[in-house]
């Protein structure tokens, strides 16, 4: 057994149920576990291993709760455009994707989170062309040594059906289901400190069918694995469910048995407040995803709203196309800041008459939108084992370098300095008690040659070579 001990950072940050945050703390680690937390100096003196993080605030790891990492092959198209023309435009270059893209650019994109303090992330993979398989992508996350939640994504509602996608990137739901047994019972481990488990996830509403919405809640609870999708994330998605189906998406959803504690979903930023209170009632998770929400045009999700009711909530990057970037601090702050100008749709609006709208600086706090990246995003996933600092939990933190011009001035709160000052890259990353990030460079991976790699990939496939 190996130990590690983590002593004399500037702050700790627990995240735990009683919110500590801790001056010169520290932990002890054994193994993968988290044995002690507390101030320096009640910490055992010696360790396999010591690593000094003074002038570092440690914080737990973050928690991704939605993504597209194949994306990182086509960032910065379509720049103007909502979602269902954004998809239009993408959809025949994602048909050229091969099973090394998938490899090669899910070890960019878990390079990009895992730099900037995101130690567990789910993927939605969708599409799969050619010779593209989920597995390429799950041997990446392991190789780099993130703790990984693989959703095996499908499309099978082509145009010729009435669906938006183009015929040739669809699948046959058969096939579908077949695959996603095979990689349940492959790959799927759902003991505590898990590093691998799969998740079943039919892309939406417009590209998937009914039956194969309701198969898949079928095989997910048989097998006891989660289940994710895109719901009400524009107006058209609405007006399409209200046209095919005669239902608003979320009540679709419902119908479909897509509600419940073993449920979540991306986006939702078009919902009534019985739905919001649907989801709460039944703790059907959301992944937030604000920066992908602003770029595509599609609304402020309401997420001030959506706590109210309960519900639980994470944050997610999304697909690096419609963010275009991977860095789950700078979502943190997203949140948080688009939620003061947000009109809170769901609480009594004020007096007209004035030209534009009067947000609210204290509707959300730093703490508060890390909370929604660290344990917010570990109960949407349905782990009990991350998102904060305990004796017990899995060993994953990070630790952010304070001696910089960024935090220069704001190191009396060095908490909140994370959130309100310019998103920095960790000088420290530790998962499942390894060390992944060290002094801001990884560990697990020589990322030049990869980076090269994936740029040789992304504008063959842009020019479709």
């Amino acid at each position: 057994m190996s130990t590690l001990l983590v002593k004399n950072t500037a702050v700790l940050v627990t995240m735990d149920d009683q919110r500590r945050e801790i001056e010169n703390g520290g932990l002890f680690v054994r193994d993968n576990v988290i044995e002690q937390v507390g101030p320096s100096r009640d910490l055992p003196e010696t360790a396999d291993a010591v690593i000094d993080l003074a002038g570092r605030v440690l914080l737990p790891g973050l928690v991704n709760t939605h993504h597209h990492l194949y994306q990182t092959l086509t960032r910065v198209l379509a720049q103007e455009a909502d979602l269902f023309t954004w998809l239009k435009t993408l959809y025949p270059i994602w048909a050229n994707l091969t099973d090394e893209a998938i490899y090669i650019s899910t070890l960019t994109g878990l390079a990009e989170l895992l730099l900037s303090g995101c130690t567990t992330s789910s993927d939605h993979l969708y599409i799969f062309p050619n010779d593209c398989t989920l597995d390429s992508q799950i041997q990446a996350a392991c190789e780099i040594g993130m703790r990984f939640h693989a959703a095996r994504g499908s499309m099978s509602l082509g145009e010729s059906q009435g669906g938006l996608p183009p015929d040739r990137v669809t699948e046959d739901e058969a096939f579908i289901l077949k695959d996603s047994q095979r990689l349940i019972e492959q790959y799927h481990d759902n003991g505590r400190h898990a590093m691998m488990r799969i998740v079943l996830a039919p892309c939406s509403p417009f590209s998937v069918t009914a039956d194969l919405m309701r198969e898949s809640a079928h095989m997910a609870r048989a097998y006891g694995v989660r289940l994710h999708t895109h719901l009400a994330e524009t107006v058209e998605e609405e007006a399409f469910c209200l046209e095919t189906f005669g239902k608003r998406p979320v009540e679709y959803a419902e119908t479909l048995g897509w509600t419940g504690d073993d449920v979540w979903h991306a986006h939702c930023v078009h919902m009534s407040q019985a739905e919001i209170n649907l989801f709460g009632q039944t703790q059907t998770g959301v992944a937030h995803c604000p920066s992908s929400n602003m770029r595509l045009a599609s609304g402020i999700a309401p997420a001030l709203a959506w706590r109210r009711a309960g519900v639980p909530v994470g944050l997610g990057v999304d697909g690096s196309a419609s963010n275009d970037g991977s860095h789950l601090l700078a979502e943190a702050r997203m949140a948080m800041l688009l939620q003061r100008v947000a009109p809170d749709r769901y609480l009594s609006q004020p007096p007209g008459g004035r030209g534009g709208f009067a947000g609210r600086p204290d509707a959300m706090s730093a703490r508060q939108a890390l909370e929604l990246g660290t344990r917010g995003g570990a109960a949407v996933l349905g782990r009990d084992d991350i998102g904060y600092l305990a004796p017990g939990m899995s060993a994953d933190f990070i630790a952010i370098n304070l001696n910089q011009a960024a935090f220069a001035g704001a190191i009396h709160d060095a908490v909140a300095a994370v959130l309100l000052c310019q998103p920095p890259a960790v000088d420290l990353s530790v998962i499942n008690g390894k060390v992944v990030v060290r002094d801001g460079r990884l560990t697990t991976l020589d990322l030049p040659p990869i980076l090269e790699k994936h740029n040789q990939i992304a504008v063959n496939m842009v020019r479709g070579e």
